[in-house]
C-alpha cells in the first residue's frame, strides 16, 4: 500500500468537547461530567476501545456473510480497566456472540477476528511522533 498518510482532526470546541472530522464525518469526543467535562459524547479512550469493538464486528459480519450464516444478533462488547504508570488502558475484554456460528466454523472465525486491522495494530504498535506547530503566541 503506497497510499499517502490518512489524516484525522481533532479541534476545540469549548470546554473538553472537540469535533474530530475523518474523511467529511464529524464525530466529537468529550469528558464525563465527573471529570470536569459536559458529558456530550464518549471520551477519546472510549472511541479507542469502540473501534476495536467496530472492527471485529466488521471482520465478523463478513466471515458470516461469506459463509452464508446469519449475521442477525451478532454483537461484539469490550471492557476494559485501567492500568497506571504511565496511566493507560491496561486490560481490554472482548466478548463476540455470533449465534449462527457452527461448531465447523467456529475455530476459522476465532482466527478470522483476531486478526482485525485494530487487533493487529495493537498487537505491533505503530511509531508514534508528535510534533508541535511553531507558532507564537501574541500577547
Amino acid at each position: 500500500m503506497a497510499e499517502g498518510p490518512a489524516v484525522i482532526r481533532a479541534t476545540h470546541e469549548g470546554g473538553d468537547r472537540l469535533l474530530v472530522t475523518v474523511r467529511g464525518h464529524r464525530i466529537y469526543s468529550d469528558q464525563p461530567v465527573e471529570d470536569g467535562g459536559g458529558d456530550t459524547a464518549p471520551t477519546p479512550t472510549e472511541m479507542f476501545v469502540a473501534s476495536l469493538a467496530g472492527c471485529i464486528g466488521f471482520y465478523a459480519e463478513r466471515f458470516l456473510r461469506r459463509h452464508g450464516l446469519a449475521t442477525d444478533a451478532l454483537e461484539v462488547t469490550c471492557s476494559y480497566r485501567w492500568a497506571e504508570n504511565p496511566h493507560r488502558i491496561g486490560d481490554i475484554e472482548v466478548n463476540v456472540d455470533a449465534p449462527s456460528l457452527t461448531d465447523g466454523n467456529r475455530e476459522a472465525f476465532g482466527r478470522v477476528i483476531e486478526h482485525c486491522t485494530v487487533h493487529n495494530t495493537l498487537r505491533r504498535p505503530p511509531a508514534v511522533r508528535i510534533h508541535l506547530a511553531h507558532r507564537t503566541a501574541v500577547v
